[in-house]
């Protein structure tokens, strides 16, 4: 789990800097093309922090799910032998 652990923190912590750079960009140019350039990057980092946050997520309970997953094969395992034996 650290690499997960080491590759979300360092994607998570590069996009908020970019759109904290962006954001800062945005407000200190005055033409309207360049505004509307640096939002659009903002968005963009800011979706990508979210995309890292879901991909952490499912990281995170990929273990629980594959243990349940087992713990049902086992069951149906069990279940398919009691109704061969009857």
């Amino acid at each position: 789990m650290l690499p997960t652990v080491v590759l979300v923190w360092g994607m998570g912590i590069t996009f908020m800097a970019g759109a904290i750079v962006s954001a800062v960009m945005f407000f200190a140019t005055e033409q309207v093309q360049y505004q509307i350039m640096w939002a659009v990057i903002f968005l963009t980092c800011i979706q990508w922090v979210g995309s890292m946050k879901i991909f952490a997520w499912q990281m995170i309970h990929r273990n629980g799910i594959k243990r349940e997953i087992k713990r049902l094969e086992l069951r149906i395992a069990e279940l398919s032998e009691t109704v061969k034996n009857k």
